[in-house]
């Protein structure tokens, strides 16, 4: 039989101490470990919110990674490639490669009676996963592309249909500024909307066929090649893998090289939710320390009892472990109930909003899964664990006859 255990049992049973100081004390340890707990489960859900939503959108418009020709300046127009290439079929069957598509960009003007904006068009083919822009339609419908006729039909941005004042169905010119100028109709499909305005304002797709044409290229010329993968964070490795394998004229670059600003600004919120976790469980540590040895005093009978007959310091020790402990998973249990329903709270009723333009988003986003919950538990019961260990060699230094006189 665990004696330690039977006798934290007991004093746990004892309504965690009917003394009038106790009391409030454990109250407030056990209040302090909750709310501690439910705030580090609600930063570590916002954060990885914020990561995975952005992340899936910025990836969304160009894919894990880009495979284009090297060229010598910053404009959005991509340089002509071969769609034939000796890498692919290597690379389409690698593990870990989800799709691979071709692409192409190309700078234009739209313009209407009132209104002028610059637009990018890119240019997709009948490899095209329009799975992202179909979970992300608000109007219309994402076209369907393939390999024989060149199809009119467009999908642009809720920003800017909402600018030139456009509708599904109706007709867009675009000028393309080159050597001769050259102007193209054509037909609103589907209006797509993310939140991510860099991005909305700027991206016009369409059939691939277009720019071939506009820029005098052979029907087997393509801009580049976007591959998607499984799992995000094989990038780094996939990314040096597909580099490995293209030839020496041809680049490849991962999402997160491509738009290093959003990225780096995503790897920062890592540092602000360290140090939420670590305050929190400073706050959680010193009260259940404050708590226990509040008990200890309050028991400080009970321990010269159980040294007189014959109980060791470390067993003593064990006693008010046990006792605590019980103190932290009550904590931890009420924490987890408010933080993770909170959590729920956000996620299916979106009750906090936020201003699409700075955030990328109109709402808090909040992203939890099991194996996070379940490390924040353990790591908060361990580092408590951990720092109450110190607080009790004060048992120690308490001496049977002393303790029995106490007062």
């Amino acid at each position: 039989m665990n004696v330690e255990y039977f006798i934290a049992k007991r004093l746990i049973g004892a309504k965690e101490g009917n003394n009038r100081l106790s009391r409030p004390i454990i109250r407030i340890a056990i209040l302090a470990i909750a709310l501690s707990v439910a705030v580090m489960l609600i930063s570590i859900g916002v954060v990885k919110g914020f990561k995975k939503d952005i992340s899936d959108k910025v990836i969304g418009f160009g894919s894990h990674i880009q495979i284009t020709a090297f060229s010598d300046n910053n404009s959005y127009e991509t340089k002509a490639i071969s769609e034939n290439q000796e890498f692919y079929p290597s690379i389409e069957n690698k593990e870990g490669i989800k799709h691979i598509q071709v692409f192409a960009t190309k700078a234009a003007i739209i313009k209407t009676k009132d209104e002028i904006h610059g637009v990018i068009l890119k240019g997709v083919g009948s490899d095209f996963d329009a799975t992202f822009f179909e979970s992300n339609l608000e109007q219309g419908e994402v076209p369907i592309y393939n390999d024989t006729l060149t199809s009119s039909r467009v999908i642009i941005s809720k920003k800017i249909a909402n600018l030139l004042e456009l509708e599904i169905g109706e007709k867009l010119i675009m000028y393309f500024v080159q050597d001769p100028p050259r102007v193209r109709k054509f037909v609103i499909a589907g209006i797509y909307t993310t939140e991510l305005e860099e991005f909305d304002n700027l991206y016009v797709f369409g059939d691939i066929r277009h720019i071939q044409k506009l820029n005098n290229w052979s029907t087997d010329s393509v801009g580049g090649f976007e591959i998607t993968l499984n799992n995000f964070e094989d990038l780094d490795e996939q990314t040096k893998m597909v580099y490995e394998k293209i030839p020496y004229n041809l680049n490849a670059q991962s999402i997160k090289e491509i738009n290093p600003q959003i990225f780096d600004w995503l790897k920062l919120q890592d540092i602000n939710v360290n140090v939420i976790i670590i305050l929190m469980l400073i706050v959680a540590a010193i009260n259940i320390i404050t708590a226990l040895l509040i008990l200890i005093l309050e028991r400080t009978k009970l321990i010269g009892i159980l040294k007189a007959i014959g109980q060791n310091n470390w067993s003593v020790r064990k006693v008010f472990l046990y006792n605590a402990t019980y103190l932290i998973a009550k904590g931890l249990l009420w924490g987890n109930l408010i933080g993770i329903g909170l959590c729920l709270l956000q996620k299916y009723f979106h009750i906090i909003s936020l201003n699409p333009s700075t955030y990328y988003m109109n709402t808090v986003p909040i992203h939890l899964i099991f194996s996070d919950i379940l490390l924040l538990n353990f790591g908060a019961m361990f580092v408590c664990l951990l720092m109450l260990i110190i607080p009790t060699f004060i048992i120690t230094k308490i001496t049977p006859v002393k303790a029995i006189r106490f007062e």
